[in-house]
């Protein structure tokens, strides 16, 4: 899910040794990183939960440059970048409610010295919206931000400093067995679910796949649903997959609806492109074979305008249950459909509720998202 950007002015100043002493939940998700690349699993307690919630401590919410100040000096001196839309996500509690927020070192604006930040309220079901603190820094603001080398950034702030590195996967394309005769490899992406896909474009049937990366160990286990040995979900993300017929890969096919709803690590990879990685124009004139409507619209990252929307790229269904997956099974193996329009069944037209294979080609049209993300741990 995605953010619109906004501002809000600077609020009342607030003792730094106070809610410095505070930042429990950011100290202790950077001692979990480290323990994570040790190889030690980590131990979480209800305990720490509820202590932290009832602390309540509070921080200078309604000031954006001190809560800048306050994520960078609570972070290590350098940090990974794991997602590859480079979002670095946070959170945090204030007077008893938890906070998420990202720094974003976009590949649009990096460069030229920005970051992004924003932080919000935790997203619920239960609950509307509430508004996003949103800046875009430099300095201006007096940040600074400079590339020590290819995806490495020091960002400043006051006395602080800290070392972003980005995800190099400069290196990872997917092995021949992998794309089919009419695909284009885009990119890889590194989902903020500690998945990771390679972005595919059937040139022939104008559509995209986000496909398993299987040449690294997976980060869940995938088991088959009950009536399907082609359908598999993993059991720590929800993700849902077809093993294909065709090839020896596995094509996200679904991803959990609630999990959309509240934006959490576990909403699909739409908003994890492989910006650093896309070569030339290779993204745009994909995008532009589906809806030619775009040209001129869009850069070629997919980005329109001023930057506030995206081309969205989601082929997969948000299901609530098995039935809802084992609808790509049945377009598979419907007679009605074309052998030629096979991966045409695992795109899903979210406005006839049905595969795409199984209707007309719909007319081209342009699904745009906003170009900023937030979650939630």
């Amino acid at each position: 899910m995605s953010c619109p950007n906004g501002r809000v002015a600077s609020g009342t100043r607030v003792s730094l040794r106070r809610w410095f002493a505070q930042a429990a939940i950011v100290v202790m998700a950077a001692a979990s990183l480290a323990t994570a690349q040790a190889g030690a699993p980590q131990l979480y307690t209800n305990q720490s939960f509820v202590e932290d919630a009832v602390a309540a401590p509070s921080l200078p919410i309604t000031n954006p440059m001190a809560m800048f100040s306050f994520v960078l000096s609570n972070l290590p001196e350098r940090v990974k970048v794991y997602p590859t839309e480079n979002y670095y996500y946070f959170s945090f509690t204030h007077d008893h409610v938890r906070y998420a927020g990202n720094i974003r070192l976009d590949v649009v604006d990096r460069d030229s010295g920005k970051v992004n930040f924003a932080y919000y309220v935790d997203l619920a079901e239960w609950k509307d919206q509430d508004p996003i603190t949103y800046a875009l820094l430099d300095q201006r603001n007096g940040v600074k931000v400079e590339k020590l080398e290819p995806l490495v950034y020091r960002i400043s702030y006051g006395t602080r400093s800290v070392v972003f590195e980005l995800n190099d996967l400069s290196k990872v394309k997917p092995p021949p067995s992998v794309l089919g005769a009419d695909e284009t490899y885009i990119g890889p992406v590194f989902d903020e679910s500690a998945m990771r896909f390679f972005l595919v474009f059937n040139r022939k049937l104008k559509l995209f796949h986000y496909v398993l990366d299987e040449t690294i160990p997976i980060a869940d286990q995938l088991i088959p649903i009950p009536g399907s040995e082609r359908i598999l979900i993993g059991k720590r993300t929800g993700f849902a997959y077809y093993r294909d017929d065709k090839a020896e890969r596995k094509i996200l096919i679904g991803v959990f609806e609630g999990n959309s709803r509240v934006n959490n690590y576990y909403d699909g990879p739409f908003d994890q492109l492989p910006d650093n990685f896309i070569e030339g124009e290779t993204l745009r004139e994909a995008i532009l074979a589906v809806d030619p409507t775009l040209t001129g619209k869009i850069d070629r990252y997919g980005i329109s305008p001023g930057g506030q929307d995206r081309y969205l790229i989601a082929p997969y269904r948000h299901y609530r249950n098995d039935d809802d997956l084992m609808a790509f099974e049945r377009c598979t193996t419907n007679k009605r459909v074309p052998a030629s329009r096979y991966y045409e069944c695992f795109v899903y037209d979210e406005d006839s509720g049905m595969q795409r294979a199984e209707i007309p080609p719909p007319k081209p049209k342009s699904r745009a998202r906003p170009n900023t993300s937030h979650k939630h741990l």
